[in-house]
């Protein structure tokens, strides 16, 4: 393991009913073939050894014995193999018969753990045969060249070379019940179920049984392998469809069906453990005493260089939806989310007016879009909305069009106020000159903008929208008391790959029913990332923020794992290249990462005193809800790390 990530699979064979050397052997290749990709944990479905459809034959100790020595033969076959392996077969136990999967490492049994549940269904199906082992905590079971392992209903299986690694084992049908056992599973510690399922396939049931499983990974707070009988199975009656799915915190990693053989992907084991610490649903681990549940403990070995590749998909733009056909849907889930907010604060202050600061840009927009449909949501015109225009010595003709005819199009009360000659009077007043373009000729321009806002927001018995995203909040791009401040801020956790997505949504929207609001969204979208502080050259805008603090696809994606999985440096920077390299060099990529975790840690104090704003998404850095981080910690472990990285 490196980083957290447990490369894992699952397996179809294409087996034989009752042929058990012949299942073995099939087994054993796909184990081989496991061994060569990296896995270290791999799922087998349930009763693979003899086959699901045995019917009346598992009465039969020639089947019994078959199995047994089938389970033998992948004994020896896998004793050199550092892998974690569950398998299915009949197994008999306490004068009983019990359905069960076999739990292996290095070529030894750590535990059989039968189903705990057998389906009440008619006869015709398990329960003729097996019995559950709702009552059954332990039995001895004799294996050869081996000292009897346990047969338990409760068994948790842990590796100590693969930190917040341990695995528990549910059987097909366990999963359909309304308290499966994986709920207590992962009560104990479990961040890794395994499910042996021969589950038979009917019109509509893939979709059920993925739902299943991704809202079983999801409700757990864990990764979920579930491995599916296929083709080989009797088609007497029930046709088997090899339906494996590997999914992790809700989310499918890999799927197939209708087909035999592996597949493999990471489960990252430290993503989850960053979630169950803020859980207390959850036990540790390691917790010494486990009341009834068992730990069994293989043994530490070396890692194969293959499981340091990942294979999983990690996606560029993680705030972004992936998925084109649920963009509208979670496009409009967040602006109507972000506008209720406001929708509120506006009904509890009794605003008379909503005051907007309209730069042109990306962020000013998205928040009078907001603003307008908070209007909406109480009933109230959008002339109501006062959108200003405060053009200075940055501002260029094109921004200050577009922030015209954006207000228009919206129909909110425009106002130009051009505060360059108030700057001037301030900067004699204080001893700034004109060409001292510093940070104090920029911050001067935009805690004036702020005073105008709060000073018409006044007069009109209004109140102050803020424009700041996410991803400013995080570098501290935003000057202190200037567009750092309003009096509610519906942009605060939406960050900047996503305000940009949600303003081309708009556009797309309204490419039929208003074609001019459509053509200066996407306008503004075309338009370079600005403050405009700085005098224009050549009429073009000359401070771009992507030049001075890096590209924000790249700073959203720190943002995302560093912050919101809590993961380190070194991890971020990975994820990072196997996201982004095709975009990004390794220089680049370094280059920034370091800049990000600087910047984050040295502006804290402008996130310690935010206005309120609503949380729309998974991350906040509000003071007050997620993020609560002293204004002076220290970034030395931090950066010690980064400086490492190559």
């Amino acid at each position: 393991m490196r980083d957290g990530f447990v490369k894992v699979a699952a397996g179809t064979p294409e087996i034989r009913v009752a042929d058990c050397p012949y299942n073995a052997r099939q087994c054993i290749e796909l184990i081989g073939e496991a061994w060569q990709r990296g896995v270290r944990v791999l799922v087998l479905p349930e009763l693979c050894l003899t086959g699901y459809t045995c019917g009346d034959l598992f009465l039969q100790d020639t089947l019994l014995d078959g199995a047994a020595k089938a389970l033998q033969t992948v004994r020896e076959a896998t004793a050199h193999l550092d892998m974690i392996i569950a398998l299915g077969l009949p197994v008999r136990a306490a004068g009983k018969l019990y359905n069960c999967a076999a739990v292996l490492h290095r070529g030894q049994v750590l535990g059989f753990v039968p189903k705990t549940r057998v389906p009440n269904y008619s006869e015709f199906y398990e329960r003729r045969w097996f019995s559950g082992a709702d009552a059954l905590f332990s039995a001895t079971v004799k294996v050869p060249g081996q000292e009897a392992p346990v047969l338990v209903a409760q068994q948790l299986f842990a590796c100590p070379d693969v930190p917040n690694l341990t695995i528990g084992v549910e059987i097909c049908e366990d999963l359909w019940a309304s308290d499966p056992p994986s709920n207590a599973l992962a009560r104990a510690g479990a961040t890794l179920i395994c499910n042996l399922s021969a589950s038979d396939e009917l019109v509509g049931k893939a979709d059920y049984r993925r739902q299943l499983v991704s809202g079983q990974s999801a409700r757990l707070l864990c990764a979920y392998i579930y491995a599916d009988a296929g083709e080989g199975e009797s088609s007497t009656d029930l046709v088997f469809a090899g339906h494996n799915l590997i999914a992790e915190n809700g989310a499918i990693l890999a799927e197939t069906r209708f087909t035999c053989g592996l597949i493999v992907t990471e489960v990252d084991v430290d993503r989850l453990m960053s979630e169950r610490r803020k859980n207390t649903t959850f036990q540790s681990i390691y917790e010494e005493d486990l009341g009834e549940w068992g730990i069994a403990r293989v043994t530490e070995a070396d890692l194969k260089p293959a499981d340091t590749v990942l294979t999983r998909f990690i996606a560029p733009n993680p705030f972004v939806p992936a998925d084109h056909g649920d963009r509208a849907a979670r496009c409009q889930e967040i602006l109507t989310i972000a506008a209720a907010g406001l929708k509120k604060r506006l009904k509890h202050t009794r605003a008379s007016t909503a005051v907007v600061g309209l730069s042109g840009g990306l962020d000013s927009t998205l928040a009078l879009l907001i603003t307008a449909r908070a209007m909406d949501m109480l009933g109230r015109p959008r002339t109501d909305i006062v959108a200003l225009t405060m053009p200075c010595f940055g501002t260029t003709s094109r921004t200050k069009s577009n922030a015209e005819v954006l207000a228009e199009r919206v129909g909110a009360t425009f106002q130009t106020v051009d505060i360059g000659e108030a700057v001037k009077v301030h900067f004699r007043d204080i001893g700034q000159s004109m060409e001292d373009l510093s940070v104090t000729f920029e911050n001067g321009q935009a805690r004036e903008r702020t005073q105008v806002l709060m000073d018409v927001a006044n007069r009109t018995g209004g109140m102050v929208v803020g424009t700041g995203d996410l991803s400013e909040l995080a570098l501290g791009w935003a000057t202190y008391n200037g567009d750092h401040m309003s009096m509610y801020g519906v942009n605060a956790s939406i960050p900047k790959t996503l305000v940009r997505h949600l303003v081309a949504y708009v556009a797309d929207e309204n490419e039929a029913t208003d074609p001019r609001l459509s053509a200066v969204l996407r306008d503004i979208l075309d338009t370079p990332v600005s403050p405009e502080l700085l005098p224009p050259k050549e009429g073009e805008i000359a401070q771009k923020t992507e030049d001075l603090v890096g590209p924000y696809e790249l700073h959203d994606f720190f943002l995302y794992y560093a912050i919101r999985w809590g993961f380190p440096p070194r991890k971020v920077y990975r994820l990072a290249l196997q996201a982004l390299e095709g975009t990004y060099g390794r220089e680049t990529i370094l280059r920034w990462l370091k800049n990000f975790y600087r910047r984050f840690f040295a502006q804290q104090f402008k996130r310690s005193c935010l206005p309120d704003g609503p949380k729309v998404g998974t991350l906040t850095l509000s003071p007050r809800g997620d993020w609560r981080m002293p204004s002076d910690a220290m970034a030395t472990l931090w950066m010690n790390e980064v400086e490492t990285l190559q």
